[in-house]
Formats: structure tokens, sequence, C-alpha cells
């Protein structure tokens, strides 16, 4: 049987459980990364290793735990030459604590309390995602997808709500299509509705009670640099199609001399 390597599978060990289940909630219904499984200790958590080291292509570890640390983890990993990618969740930032830990290589170190979506940027980069072995493109369109992640966390969108995604995709179809910047209506959210099995009207809807989410919670000076110094709570919000071809207009700007390097 074929692998499906269209996903990236994440496993979450850290003592405090509601961390857990909050990584595990976030990426619910994410179309690349999945949580495959949570342990709570570093005991566990090798034996897990151990025996599953094909079922799984990155860690998120904590450092201090019971039974056993995450300095446990790292140190049988390296004793029994199994190599993952792994993401460092600590409260500690001493210089001694990074040193130590440096020596086994994880990919990232993440100081808590982190945002999901910071997570969500380091896995993509540690795992360098590329589902179609064209590494150039696909790393260059990776990171495309981290900075439209990043763009509509700097600008409020929450993440949990379905608008979220329906922008995300929208902004993605019209960077690539910009020729269909005056058929949103006929082309753009007909393809959003297909990808995710609703309605044209509710992906409509969607974006638009996501637009006025982040118009109350965003961050103003982002929103005045994306959408210009008359943006003030007084003035009407972007229409969806003023959003959605705003944002890719902006990263396509500051793109276009990093995809000629691509290649």
């Amino acid at each position: 049987m074929k692998k499906d390597n269209k996903q990236i599978r994440l496993i979450v060990v850290d003592d405090n459980e509601a961390l857990t289940d909050m990584v595990e909630e976030y990426f619910s219904e994410h179309q690349k990364i999945k949580v495959v499984k949570k342990l709570y200790n570093g005991l566990d958590a090798f034996e897990y290793i151990k025996d599953n080291k094909d079922a799984f292509d990155i860690m998120l570890l904590d450092l201090i735990m019971p039974k056993k640390d995450g300095i446990y983890v790292l140190d049988q990993m390296k004793k029994n030459n199994i190599e993952k990618n792994v993401i460092i969740g600590t409260s500690f930032n001493a210089d001694e604590t990074i040193s130590r830990v440096s020596k086994y290589n994880p990919k990232h170190f993440l100081l808590k309390p982190f945002d999901m979506s910071d997570l969500e940027d380091k896995i993509m980069d540690a795992v360098n995602f590329v589902p179609d072995n064209k590494n150039g493109m696909n790393l260059y369109h990776n990171n495309l997808e981290i900075s439209v992640t990043k763009l509509l966390h700097g600008l409020g969108v929450p993440s949990h709500i379905k608008g979220y995604q329906y922008i995300r995709e929208g902004i993605l179809l019209m960077y690539e299509s910009p020729s269909i910047v005056g058929a949103i209506t006929k082309e753009l959210y007909p393809e959003i509705a297909n990808k995710y099995d609703t309605t044209v009207s509710r992906v409509e809807r969607a974006i638009r009670h996501a637009i006025e989410v982040s118009w109350n919670r965003g961050d103003i000076e982002l929103m005045e640099e994306v959408f210009g110094h008359s943006v003030d709570y007084d003035r009407a919000k972007p229409t969806n199609s003023e959003f959605i071809v705003t944002l890719s207009d902006k990263l396509r700007l500051e793109f276009s001399k990093d995809k000629k390097k691509s290649f």
C-alpha cells in the first residue's frame, strides 16, 4: 500500500494534560498536521518511541516531567540511534539548559506559554513538508502558507472558526491565480466550498464573520500597514473581496523575489 505522506504525524510529550489536549484540539481539523499520540512522562514516551519509530514524524517534548524527563528521552533516542524531528517546549530559557539540550540537535525551542500558531509554524519548518518530492516548489509553498497563517493571526482572525480556513484558502488561491480577482463569487467561493464540502453561501457568511471578528480584535498597526492609514474603527470594514485580494497582493510583493531564488 502506498504511504499517505500528506500529513505530518505529531506526538506530544508533556505532563500538562490541558496543554496536550489543547494541541490535539488545535490540529484536529488541520489539513497537514495530526496528533497521533499524547504521552505524559519521559519513561512512557521513550517506550512508545522505541516501539513505534515509524508511527510519527515529529515530537513536541517538554523537559520537566515525572518519572523521567525530556533529557532522558533525548539521551535514550541518541543511544539507540533513533533520529526524529524534535521541538522542545519549555518554561526554562536559561543558557545552561539550552546549551545542554542543544547537543541533541532539536529543530526548535518554544518558550511556554506559546501560541498554537507558533507551534504550527515550527512544525512546518522542522519537517520541511514535501508531499510531492519537488523540494524547491514545496518548501516555497510551505513558507507562503506559514506567512499567511502569521498574517491572519496578527490580524486577529481566530484559527478555530470556519472563516479562518476559508480566508486562508482564498488567499492562497488568489495568490496562485490572480486572474480570479473579478470572479470571487463565481470561481473562488465555489472552489473553497467544494474543498470543504460546504455551500457557497456558508463560505461567504463565514468569511464575513471572520473579518468582523478580526476588525474588533486585530493589531491596529498591522491593519494600517496592510490596509492603509485610513483604517480606523469608524470606517467600514473591508469586504470579503477586499480583504482576500489585499492580503494576497501583500504576500505576492513579499514573495516575488524569494520565488525567483527558489528555482
